[in-house]
């Protein structure tokens, strides 16, 4: 772990995704660079503690949930002329539902050089965690991520309503807490009352992963019976329960008679 000195350029600071919240699903890159940080601050209410096994005993490590926009700014400023590698560990993907461009904008301005390292979503992650694809062929082939408006407005263009009436697959975020909404919304947009419905809390998370099944017309008895309203995502789409049926159409992909660049077509038989 290099530190940096008066006479030195500044060291750089990294946006990590640390993933959906197993420790092992952050990116090989991400670790490498927590093992290699000087100063770590990651997202205390939303990060997984698990995920700091990789930072270095002597690394700086500090939890910004009780910081504002400028105390955050003003701890990434002040380690990166002490650190030549400086960490911001975000949940999931920092280039999703964060405030990497506000971060970022004072760190250029100060002239301090800035890397972004993805990470997995929890959108993906808890596709995985129910069994679920996001997309099937000729039933849904567009994932929309979204949220309902709250504190940080929607777009008008961007209403729940206006993007579900696409009928295709919805990644909601950050409305657990309004999930009776997040139905009337729906319903709003065309969806029946019986359309399924899949809410993942904590999607990965070591002993605290929750998956719950419902239709429009139970999944928020659901919720507030398991007691799920925080870090939970919302998945609705025309292709939940795929793997149950046989009467979808099969994908291109491998058919025999549909030609590839390595693999002419056969007929069938």
């Amino acid at each position: 772990m290099q530190e940096t000195s008066s006479t030195q350029r500044p060291g750089k600071v990294w946006f990590v995704g640390a993933g959906p919240g197993a420790p092992d699903l952050i990116t090989v890159r991400g670790s490498r660079l927590l093992a290699e940080a000087g100063a770590i601050l990651y997202t205390g209410s939303l990060v997984a503690e698990t995920v700091l096994q990789w930072a270095s005993p002597d690394c700086e490590i500090a939890d910004s949930k009780s910081m504002d926009h400028a105390q955050v700014t003003a701890w990434l400023l002040d380690r990166a002329q002490r650190h030549a590698t400086v960490v911001r560990l975000q949940t999931g993907d920092p280039t999703l539902y964060g405030v990497l461009a506000e971060l970022a904008r004072p760190l250029d301005a100060a002239g301090i050089p800035v890397g972004i390292v993805p990470g997995v979503s929890s959108a993906m992650a808890s596709a995985a965690a129910a069994g679920e694809c996001l997309t099937l062929p000729e039933i849904t082939q567009t994932v929309i991520f979204t949220r309902l408006s709250e504190r940080t407005q929607m777009p008008e263009r961007e209403s729940l309503v206006s993007l579900a009436a696409h009928g295709c697959t919805l990644c909601i975020f950050l409305s657990i807490e309004r999930i009776e909404a997040v139905v009337e919304n729906l319903i709003a947009a065309g969806w029946t009352s019986e359309a399924p419905v899949v809410v993942v809390h904590k999607a990965t998370w070591p002993d605290e992963e929750l998956v719950l099944r419902g239709t429009l017309s139970d999944i928020a008895v659901r919720c507030r019976e398991a007691q799920v309203d925080r870090q939970a995502l919302i998945l609705v789409s025309p292709a939940l329960g795929a793997r149950a049926q046989n009467d979808y159409k099969p994908s291109k992909l491998y058919d025999a008679g549909f030609p590839r660049r390595f693999r002419p077509a056969r007929e069938p038989g």
